[in-house]
């Protein structure tokens, strides 16, 4: 089939297009500037060119092709509330596109804030009030009454590798202007984590097997204690380990001073997920993160 991917020229999505396309599929990917075109065409998906405000855009893309992998988002934490409204409104264009099709829509999630101080599952669902981009999740879902193969896939917090540029690498650069490497309290909470190539196998695999409604979790290792993350960026830049407040780590600190593992054993049994790339602790001991 020929899938439209939002997102094709970002983090994930760079990993998910090869995937698709070893698996057969055609891909269009989205691209709102020149420069995210051509790393498109790179990898070789085909161009279409617009981005996430531009609801035409999103339309007629998805009216091109057979399904729909969204995951583009606006990572604006100074307006969270307008980030969430842009993603929900695609969400709505993507759905309107395929209703009655039985085609694919995959969007991404989070598991952050499911269900905080304990493990989740597949099964939970987001509280209101919650994420906004994770709340967007129910109205993704609700599309399967539509006739459409709708399903989300809830990313870990940190989705990483070499060239990694989120969560994790942004704690590097905090321990690195501020001379020590802090976690939150005793450290003893836990962050989800899955490696990039093991998160775009999975995107894969729900485009082609995840039945409406289905929730999967990308999470390899279900809570690496924040106290090991410290510790490991501590000996990649040979800093000292320390306990901090969560305001010492900015916008950041929200999510890395909460407990939140996640289990993916529904989504292993359910599609055959097995992930093989290397741990979180182990990638940061390769030294990708502490590289200029």
């Amino acid at each position: 089939m020929r899938v439209f991917v939002t997102g094709a020229s970002g983090w994930i999505g760079s990993a998910v297009v090869p995937e698709l396309l070893r698996a057969g599929h055609r891909v269009l990917g989205l691209a709102r500037s020149d420069k995210s075109a051509a790393a498109v065409a790179d990898l070789g998906a085909e161009v279409h060119r617009g981005d996430l405000d531009d609801l035409g855009s999103l339309r007629a893309g998805a009216a091109a092709s057979d399904g729909v992998v969204h995951l583009g988002y606006n990572h604006d934490f100074s307006d969270i509330p307008g980030a969430a409204r842009t993603d929900l409104a695609a969400v709505t264009a993507f759905g309107e596109v395929l209703a009655g099709t039985g085609g694919p829509l995959v969007v991404a999630a989070g598991t952050a804030g499911i269900a905080p101080g304990r493990v989740a599952t597949e099964a939970d669902l987001p509280a209101p009030g919650g994420y906004a981009r994770t709340a967007n999740s129910v109205a993704t879902l609700a599309l399967a009454e539509r006739g459409v193969r709708a399903s989300v896939v809830r990313f870990a917090p940190t989705v990483h590798g070499a060239g990694d540029h989120g969560f994790v690498a942004t704690l590097v650069g905090i321990a690195r202007e501020k001379g020590v490497s802090a976690h939150v309290g005793d450290g003893a909470n836990r962050w989800p984590a899955v490696h990039r190539a093991d998160a775009a196998t999975l995107v894969a695999r729900a485009v082609d097997d995840a039945p409406p409604g289905a929730i999967l979790h990308a999470t390899a290792e279900e809570g690496v204690a924040t106290r090991e993350i410290a510790e490991a960026i501590g000996r990649g830049l040979g800093l000292p380990v320390a306990s901090a407040d969560p305001d010492q780590f900015g916008w950041l600190g929200m999510f890395f001073g909460a407990d939140s593992p996640a289990s993916s054993t529904v989504t292993r049994d359910r599609f055959g997920w097995s992930p093989t790339g290397p741990g979180l602790i182990e990638d940061l001991d390769a030294g990708h993160y502490f590289t200029r």
